[in-house]
């Protein structure tokens, strides 16, 4: 099993930025590809980005491409996600996730991820 615990979600103005923040435990996180995913009020469940476990390779989904930077600690077991030039389509609850060490390398997956935080939530409002 693997703990996560996610912070630095709050209010934001459209075009301001933020930067999550996900410990895990549990697990050696070097060994996990790690990702953030959220969910808006009436949508699915979307991956917004992963990482491989080195932190060479990442992923984006398009909504987020371009302003958006996921990045990982592995001294520190933590994984980052930096979002500039926010919308308010942005607002949802932000969740950390890690897979299974024999997924590891689908960091790009949503099938993936098996193990998740409680969430934090991201609101995009003036």
């Amino acid at each position: 099993q693997v703990q996560l615990v996610e912070s630095g979600g709050g209010l934001v103005q459209p075009g301001g930025s933020l930067r999550l923040a996900c410990v895990a435990s549990g697990r050696v996180f070097s060994e996990l590809a790690a990702g953030w995913f959220r969910q808006g009020p009436g949508k699915e469940r979307e991956l917004v980005a992963g990482i491989s476990m080195s932190g060479v390779s990442a992923y984006y989904a398009e909504t987020v491409k371009g302003r958006s930077t996921i990045s990982r600690d592995n001294a520190k077991s933590t994984v980052y996600l930096e979002m500039n030039s926010l919308k308010v389509e942005d607002t949802a609850v932000y969740y950390c996730a890690t897979t299974p060490p024999s997924l590891s390398g689908y960091y790009y997956s949503r099938a993936a991820y098996a193990f998740w935080g409680q969430g934090t939530q991201v609101t995009v409002s003036s």
